[in-house]
């Protein structure tokens, strides 16, 4: 399957530890992520509603940059700042490999529903008429759809060790709106459309690098 590879990550933050997981992901880690070569744009969220606190996803060129020498040695040598974030802030961690399998609209939003999928995988051509009718609506900026590449050829990497283990999706759906109450609004729809995704509504908190990505 060609065309771009999506890194999904949903954590929780330990309480009384947001300063930390602020600073390190701010400060180093971002920037550090986007300067691994075939890394195009991330972008950070923070839940509104639903059950991870924290969602960030980078687009890479293919999904073979996940697993390529230059990540794979930043994995395995963590700085002491992430050694620390990753043994004793960064809790409950979801981390997939994907492949986006469709991508429409042209904009990116300031709020993002998204629908995880764990037990079966999604019916990726019912999401894609889903996705074609959202973007219809000037309220949604865009939207894309993931599916998770076999975790079989993923190795468990240092940073991994660390966390001690990340559980994975199956696939997911993530829609751009440009207000809160249109994703409010998405995100009771999808909950009652998709009744065995997991939903989640986030607001944007930055992004940086290739905004077309």
């Amino acid at each position: 399957m060609s065309g771009p590879g999506i890194l999904a990550i949903f954590n929780d933050c330990k309480a009384g530890r947001e300063a930390e997981f602020e600073a390190w992901f701010q400060g180093e880690h971002l920037l550090e992520r986007l300067a691994v070569p075939g890394f195009l744009f991330g972008r950070r969220h923070q839940a509104i509603s639903g059950s991870a606190g924290y969602f960030n996803f980078y687009v890479v060129e293919s999904p073979a940059v996940l697993t390529s020498k230059p990540y794979l040695a930043r994995l395995d040598d963590p700085t002491p700042m992430t050694k620390r974030i990753m043994s004793e802030v960064f809790i409950n961690v979801n981390r997939t490999v994907c492949h986006r399998v469709a991508r429409r609209g042209g904009f990116r939003g300031a709020y993002a529903v998204t629908a995880r999928f764990f037990g079966a995988e999604p019916d990726i051509g019912a999401l894609t008429a889903r996705l074609d009718a959202l973007v219809q609506d000037a309220a949604i900026a865009g939207g894309e759809i993931w599916q998770a590449v076999d975790p079989a050829g993923q190795p468990v990497s240092e940073e991994e060790r660390l966390r001690g283990g990340d559980k994975k999706i199956k696939g997911a759906l993530m829609v751009d709106t440009l207000r809160q109450a249109e994703a409010e609004e998405l995100a009771g729809r999808l909950s009652k459309e998709l009744p065995g995704a997991d939903i989640g509504l986030f607001r944007v908190l930055c992004s940086l690098g290739n905004g077309a990505a």
